[in-house]
């Protein structure tokens, strides 16, 4: 399943939530004219799916194996576009800065 045909699905089950069905429809539409759909929106569909109550009715109405052909299109488009923070690497203890020690320690 692509992006553009999960986007449809969550649609259909999004029809009683006009929030969540017209901002699904807007990413669906996007999909359909070959746009790419910004990963906060996507981002943002799952989220407010949860929030409604939309992916547990989800869950009990396909099967394990189809709710993750449905989601996974879209969650992996989120993780594919969603920059990564740096990772922070501690400071090492009880070292010595060489920008800051005095010149005879080196």
């Amino acid at each position: 399943m692509n992006l553009q045909d999960a986007t449809l699905i969550v649609l259909s089950e999004a029809a009683g939530y006009p929030e969540l069905a017209a901002l699904t429809l807007s990413a669906y539409e996007e999909l359909a004219a070959g746009n790419e759909v910004p990963y906060t929106v996507l981002s943002d569909i799952i989220g407010k799916a949860s929030e409604k109550g939309v992916l547990r009715a989800m869950h009990r109405q396909y099967s394990a194996t189809a709710c993750d052909a449905i989601l996974m299109p879209i969650l992996t488009e989120v993780d594919r576009q969603k920059p990564v923070p740096p990772r922070r690497r501690p400071a090492p203890e009880h070292t010595v800065d060489p920008l800051t020690a005095p010149l005879h320690t080196f």
